[in-house]
């Protein structure tokens, strides 16, 4: 897509020119955005007491700033104990957040725990999120029986009328137009449901995950690939990760809705008397906020206990413990290399940072079985006393994963798909060994950094062993030069820079 915020602008252009937008935006709109998980959540200590913590996941990390700059309501799931205890106690209506810095107030939606899991446990995961990361033709193939249309019916569907109801609700307590900003797959239903009773208000939804191809959703029943489209076109502007998603969105509604008139060069869809503009934003990372967690005494602690695991060269990859991020196929790519490669046997290591992903899940503990029993393989086939070729970490700790980022030779992201993968953006902003990014040609991250990256298809075991052994044995200018040409993209399409292209359209809306 065209490079709409100038390339050769810095952070601090970025930011000056998002808030004086979100001024004029917000000066004449009530901005309320909504997303399963919050900027916050409370847990309950063992006195009792509610402690509140930063949420997590990617839409929260997406945008943090916002939580900081601007006074606005974010209306998310109860995730926990502590939230609905939290809720009670205000009523089930928005409380200020009490973490330092954030003006933003949230209202939890407490959706009754059974039709919870419906929702989230079927239908979002593992049925939609297998679906979209084209996972159906793997051994964890859903299947679409009585429990998914009972879920649909009394999961989904349930959980989305009660965050639309909550969008209006807030909405009417401000004499401003609202502007509703709706997050992922989780809530495609919210703009068909609000719009039904806010005709008036503006609805930007951004799907942060893939879209497959209109004959993928055909192993959905109808009613449920025709209700999600249906309920999208009533937002005023769809957003997604790349290009790829957006012509697919398109090729979907061309495909599923009868009437609608699909403009495939303006990117526009006429459905039921309304227009919806469909749009590329290619999510990002806080340049300055990555490097300066890189930089502080905890990422350095974590990067001086590190040193003793690298090899006289290192492969690093960060990734959710889940199939998507295609694991296993990553170390059987290393262990090609090695058994062609024996020179390279007690030099190079690799080391992963794994984050335990949705473990109550059995297509997931699946998969951990399977990333285990390869690595051990490996590790029995190459190790010595005094080398173990595969060391994993199995922890959700950030910081731990931004020190080891600096440290790489060769980072390796070779996901089966990804709406975007902001750990491909990460590496080369805080890496100090001109280190090579393998990386995904179905990870959307690819369209920007293809520049730098080394591509490699995400089934390719032997391309992507190839790719290993050329990056390890890149001459160190080819290295730099890539490193630094990735980077620089990076550092000119920041976080900013993604929430400035996206509220720019909106304020364009008639």
């Amino acid at each position: 897509m065209p490079d709409t915020s100038g390339s050769d602008a810095t952070g601090k252009d970025h930011r000056a020119a998002l808030w004086a937008l979100v001024d004029e935006l917000l000066g004449s709109q009530r901005l309320i955005l909504a997303s399963n998980r919050g900027p916050m959540e409370f847990h309950v200590q063992p006195d009792g007491e509610l402690q509140p913590r930063r949420g997590s996941g990617g839409v929260v990390t997406a945008l943090s700033g916002l939580t900081n700059y601007v006074d606005f309501t974010w209306i998310a799931s109860a995730m926990s104990e502590g939230d609905r205890r939290a809720a009670a106690d205000h009523n089930g209506l928005a409380m200020p957040s009490p973490l330092p810095g954030q003006q933003v107030s949230v209202r939890f939606v407490t959706t009754p725990r059974r039709a919870y899991h419906k929702y989230y446990n079927i239908i979002c995961n593992p049925l939609l999120w297998f679906l979209q990361h084209y996972m159906w033709s793997s051994p964890y193939t859903p299947r679409v029986d009585a429990v998914v249309y009972d879920a649909w019916e009394n999961g989904y569907v349930h959980v989305n009328q009660e965050f639309a109801d909550a969008i209006v609700e807030e909405a009417g307590r401000s004499t401003l137009p609202p502007l509703v900003m709706v997050h992922d797959y989780q809530l495609y239903l919210v703009p068909q449901m609000v719009r039904a009773k806010l005709p008036n208000a503006r609805i930007h939804q951004f799907v942060h995950i893939p879209w497959p191809a209109s004959s993928y959703w055909e192993l959905l029943p109808s009613m449920i690939r025709t209700t999600i489209c249906d309920s999208l076109c009533c937002a005023d502007i769809v957003g997604f990760q790349a290009q790829r998603d957006v012509r697919a969105f398109l090729e979907s509604c061309d495909s599923f809705l009868d009437g609608a008139e699909i403009d495939y060069a303006a990117q526009i869809i006429r459905y039921n008397g309304r227009q919806t503009l469909v749009r590329s934003y290619p999510i990002s990372i806080d340049v300055d906020e990555v490097q300066q967690i890189a930089t502080s005494p905890r990422a350095v602690e974590h990067e001086a206990k590190l040193a003793d695991a690298l090899g006289e060269q290192t492969i690093i990859r960060v990734d959710r413990a889940e199939p998507s991020k295609n694991i296993v196929r990553g170390f059987s790519s290393y262990e090609i290399m090695l058994d062609r490669h024996p020179e390279l046997r007690g030099k190079v290591r690799f080391l992963a940072f794994l984050v335990p992903s949705r473990t109550h899940i059995r297509q997931y503990q699946r998969y951990i079985e399977e990333i285990d029993i390869t690595v051990k393989r490996v590790n029995e086939k190459f190790g010595t006393a005094d080398w173990k070729p595969i060391q994993i970490y199995y922890e959700n700790n950030y910081i731990q994963a931004i020190a080891a980022m600096r440290l790489y030779d060769v980072l390796l992201v070779n996901s089966v798909i990804d709406g975007m993968n902001l750990v491909a953006k990460e590496g080369p902003v805080v890496n100090q060994k001109n280190g090579v990014l393998i990386l995904s040609e179905a990870a959307g991250a690819h369209e920007q950094l293809k520049i730098g990256a080394l591509p490699v298809a995400p089934a390719d075991v032997e391309g992507t062993s190839r790719a290993l052994y050329q990056a390890l044995t890149m001459d160190p200018t080819e290295r730099a030069q890539r490193a630094t040409a990735m980077r620089t993209s990076i550092e000119a399409e920041d976080i900013t820079a993604w929430l400035h292209r996206q509220l720019e359209d909106i304020s364009k809306l008639t």
